[in-house]
C-alpha cells in the first residue's frame, strides 16, 4: 500500500524546527524548460519510441535477477563447503543485488520501467528481494531527493548523518576532517542498515514529520515492513545458516560481505552525482525558490563516464544522472540518446551541464569534496 503524502500543512515538523515546503519558480528560464521538454518529446515522437523500457530492459532484468539468485541457489544446494568459494559466491550476489537496484528496481519505483502500472508494481517487488520497502523508498527518493536536490533540510540524500558531512550548510565536527578516509566504510554498511533498521527509522520519522498519516496508514506500513524484513532475513540469512555445514557466524560474515559490496556500489553511484565540486548546495530560507526546477537539477547534478557502455548498462544509466533528474519518468535505456539533446539545449541557453570523464575521476572528485567539507566551514 503506497503512502498518502500529507500536504495540508504549509510547514512540516522536522526535528525541532519546521521544514518549508519549497516551490520553484514558474517564471524563470521557462524558455529553456519548454524548449528542452519539447525537443525530448519530439525525439520520442519522431523515432516512434516509448519513453518506457523495451526488450533490452526485459533481458537486463533476467540477467540481473540471475546474477543475484543463481549464486544463492548454488550456495544452498551444491554442497560446496569451501569457504573462499562460498565467499566468492556471496560477493557475486552483492554485485547482482546492486545490479537489480540500479537497473531494475530504480526504474520500476520511478514508474518508468513500463507504461503499464501493474508491470511497474510487479517489478517493484524487486525491492523486497533486496530487503527494502518500496513505499518508503519512493517517499525518500522520488519525492524528497528528486524534488529538493541538494537543498538543506529537504533532500534526504544529504540530510545530516553526524559522522558524515555532505553539505557546507551542515555543522562541521573535528572528526569530519577524516571523513574522506572512513566514508567508504559507512557506505559499505549502508544496505545492512537498510535491511535492519533504516525503514523503521524512516517510517517513524515520516510519521512525525507529517508525511505519513498517523493511525491506520502508519500501522499498515509498519506491519508490512516487519513482515518483509522477517521474510528477507529468513530466506537470505536463515536458510544458509540452516542448510550450510558451517558455523552461523561464518554465514553471517558471508551475508555481510554481500551487503558491503552492494552498499559501497550503490552509495557511491548516487553520491557521485551530487556531492562533487561542481554541485551547488542550497540553504533555502523562504518557501519560494528563485530558480527554475529543471535548471536547479542542472546546477546540483553531474554525470560521469558517459562514454562507457558497460557502466551505463550495469548502472542502469545512473552515470547519466542529469538526464535522470530532468526526466525521471523516462526509462534509463534512453538516457544516452537524449543526453545530446540536453547538452545542446543547455549550451544554447548558457546553462551548465556537468559531466566527469570517467568513473575513476568521479570517485576522486567525490572524495576530494569530502576532504574539503571536512576541513572548511564554507566552500
Amino acid at each position: 500500500m503506497p503512502f498518502v503524502l500529507v500536504r495540508k500543512k504549509q510547514y512540516v515538523l522536522y526535528g525541532s524546527v519546521y521544514m518549508i515546503r519549497y516551490k520553484f519558480s514558474t517564471q524563470l528560464d521557462m524558455e529553456f524548460s519548454k524548449a528542452l521538454v519539447a525537443r525530448v518529446n519530439t525525439y520520442f515522437r519522431e523515432n516512434k519510441l516509448s519513453k518506457n523500457g523495451n526488450v533490452h530492459m526485459v533481458i537486463k532484468t533476467v540477467i540481473a535477477m540471475s546474477v543475484y539468485i543463481v549464486p544463492f541457489i548454488i550456495i544452498l544446494i551444491s554442497g560446496i563447503t569451501s569457504i573462499p568459494v562460498l565467499f566468492g559466491l556471496w560477493v557475486v550476489m552483492g554485485l547482482g543485488k546492486a545490479f537489480i537496484g540500479t537497473a531494475v528496481m530504480h526504474d520500476a519505483l520511478h514508474g518508468s520501467y513500463s507504461r503499464k502500472k501493474w508491470v511497474n508494481s510487479l517489478m517493484s517487488f524487486s525491492a523486497f528481494m533486496l530487503g527494502a520497502n518500496p513505499a518508503i523508498w519512493k517517499l525518500q527518493h522520488n519525492v524528497l531527493h528528486h524534488t529538493y536536490t541538494n537543498i538543506e533540510d529537504a533532500d534526504e540524500d544529504i540530510r545530516p548523518r553526524f559522522v558524515l558531512r555532505f553539505s557546507p550548510h551542515q555543522p562541521r565536527r573535528w572528526f569530519h576532517r577524516y571523513q574522506f578516509l572512513y566514508a567508504s566504510l559507512f557506505y559499505s554498511i549502508s544496505t545492512l542498515f537498510w535491511v535492519t533498521a533504516k525503514d523503521f527509522d524512516k517510517l517513524i520519522d515520516y510519521r512525525n514529520r507529517g508525511f505519513v498519516q498517523r493511525g491506520k496508514e502508519f500501522n499498515q506500513q509498519l506491519i508490512i515492513v516487519i513482515v518483509q524484513k522477517l521474510a528477507y532475513l529468513a530466506i537470505f540469512l536463515g536458510l544458509p545458516i540452516i542448510l550450510l555445514p558451517l558455523p552461523a557466524w561464518v554465514v553471517l560474515l558471508m551475508f555481510m560481505s554481500m551487503h558491503m559490496v552492494t552498499g559501497l556500489l550503490l552509495t557511491l553511484v548516487f553520491q557521485l552525482a551530487h556531492v562533487v565540486p561542481s554541485s551547488e548546495f542550497i540553504k533555502q530560507e523562504e518557501e519560494q525558490v528563485d530558480q527554475n526546477r529543471l535548471v536547479h537539477q542542472l546546477l546540483t547534478t553531474s554525470n560521469f563516464a558517459m562514454g562507457s557502455r558497460v557502466l551505463t548498462w550495469f548502472l542502469g544509466g545512473l552515470n547519466f544522472q542529469v538526464e535522470h533528474h530532468l526526466f525521471p519518468n523516462i526509462c534509463h535505456v534512453h538516457y544516452r540518446k537524449i543526453a545530446g539533446i540536453v547538452q545542446q539545449t543547455a549550451r544554447e541557453f548558457n546553462l551548465p551541464y556537468y559531466a566527469q570523464k570517467s568513473f575513476a575521476l568521479a570517485i576522486k572528485n567525490h572524495f576530494s569534496m569530502l576532504w574539503v567539507l571536512g576541513r572548511q566551514d564554507t566552500i
